[in-house]
C-alpha cells in the first residue's frame, strides 16, 4: 500500500488503513512521517482525554465505561491503550482484544494497544503520532490510557486536553500520594471503586489538598466517585469532561495550549532531525571513533568534544549554504 493510498484510506474511514498506519508508526517506518505530513491538516478536531493513575486503580474498566457513555451520546471514540512491552517481541503485553471486547463490534469505536518499548513517562514514544492518526481518522473523542507507572505519568499533560487522574481507597500512604507529581496534572480526579471502604475519605483528602492551592484558575478540578464495574458515577464524569473542554475554549486556554503544543512539536522534530543528521554524518568518520576512544581513556571529556563536533557541523553547513 503506497503512502497516498494509506492517506486516502484513513481519510475515508477505512479501519484497515488506520491499522496499517499505526503499525508503521510503531515500527518507525519511513513511510509514517510522510503519511502524517499529508494528514496533519485534517487533525486538531478531536477532544483528547488522558486517563492516568497508579496501577490497580481500574483505568481500563473506567475507559470502557466512559466509551459506553460517549457512545450513548452519539460520540465516536478512539482508544489508545499504552501497555508494558513484551521483552521478546516489543509488543503490548495486554491486547485490545482482551481489554475492550465490549466495543469490538462497534464500527464507531477504534481500539489500539501500544507497547511502551522501554520508554519512560507512561506513554509510548509514538503515542502522539498515533493519536494524530486517529484524529485524522475522524473520531470525536480520543481516550489515551497510560501504562500506570505512578509519578512518571506526567507526559500525558503534553498530549491531552483533559487529564483524568484515577485513585482508589486504601491505595497506600495518602500523604505520599498527595506529594506525587501525578496529583498536580489532573483536570478531574476520580476515586474509583467507590464501593470500597474509605472512598469518601479519599475524596475528602483530595479536596483538602486542592483547597491549599490559592492560585486563581478558570477551572477547579472536581473530585468524583465512580464504580467502573457497575458504571456508577460515569455519566457525571463524562459531563465534567465536556465541561472542561468548554471551559478551555471560553477562557482562551485551548488556543494557548495549542500554540504551546505546536511549539513543542516543532522543537522536538527539529531536535530529532538535527541529531539524526549529525550522527549519520559523524558515525562514518574515523575521527569520531577516535574521539570516543580518547574520551574512554579520559584523555578528553565528552562536553568539550560534543561542543566542538556540533560547532564544526554547523560551520560546515553554513559554508555550504553560503
Amino acid at each position: 500500500m503506497s503512502v497516498d493510498e494509506l492517506v486516502e484510506g484513513v481519510l475515508a474511514g477505512k479501519r484497515r488503513s488506520l491499522a496499517r498506519l499505526l503499525s508503521l508508526i510503531e515500527d518507525e517506518d519511513v513511510r509514517a512521517p510522510k503519511a502524517l505530513s499529508q494528514l496533519y491538516r485534517h487533525t486538531g478536531r478531536a477532544h483528547i482525554v488522558g486517563v492516568t493513575g497508579p496501577p490497580g486503580s481500574g483505568k481500563s474498566t473506567l475507559v470502557t465505561q466512559i466509551t459506553k457513555e460517549l457512545r450513548r451520546r452519539k460520540k465516536t471514540v478512539g482508544i489508545i491503550c499504552v501497555d508494558p512491552s513484551s521483552p521478546f517481541s516489543g509488543g503490548a503485553l495486554l491486547g485490545d482484544r482482551i481489554r475492550m471486547q465490549e466495543h469490538a463490534l462497534d464500527d464507531d469505536v477504534y481500539v489500539r494497544s501500544m507497547g511502551t518499548r522501554g520508554h519512560l513517562g507512561g506513554l509510548a514514544r509514538s503515542t502522539a503520532e498515533a493519536v494524530r492518526a486517529v484524529d485524522a481518522f475522524g473520531k470525536d473523542v480520543i481516550l489515551v490510557e497510560t501504562v500506570g507507572a505512578g509519578q512518571s505519568e506526567v507526559e500525558i499533560i503534553e498530549l491531552a486536553h483533559t487529564v483524568v487522574v484515577t485513585d482508589v481507597p486504601g491505595s497506600g500512604d495518602d500523604i505520599q500520594a498527595i506529594k506525587a507529581g501525578i496529583m498536580e496534572i489532573a483536570d478531574i480526579f476520580v476515586v474509583n471503586k467507590s464501593d470500597l471502604e474509605g472512598a469518601e475519605r479519599k475524596g475528602a483528602e483530595i479536596n483538602a489538598m486542592l483547597e491549599t492551592d490559592i492560585r486563581e484558575k478558570p477551572w477547579r478540578p472536581p473530585v468524583l466517585l465512580t464504580n467502573a464495574r457497575t458504571g456508577e458515577g460515569v455519566a457525571e464524569l463524562v459531563d465534567k469532561i465536556s465541561e472542561h473542554i468548554s471551559c478551555l475554549r471560553d477562557s482562551g486556554l485551548l488556543e494557548e495550549r495549542g500554540l504551546q503544543r505546536s511549539r513543542d512539536e516543532l522543537e522536538q522534530m527539529m531536535e530529532y532531525k538535527l541529531t539524526h543528521q549529525l550522527l549519520t554524518e559523524l558515525r562514518g568518520r574515523p575521527e569520531y571513533n577516535e574521539a570516543i576512544v580518547r574520551i574512554a581513556k579520559r584523555n578528553e571529556d565528552p562536553y568539550t568534544v560534543a561542543e566542538k563536533l556540533v560547532m564544526d557541523f554547523l560551520l560546515k553547513y553554513r559554508e555550504d549554504a553560503g
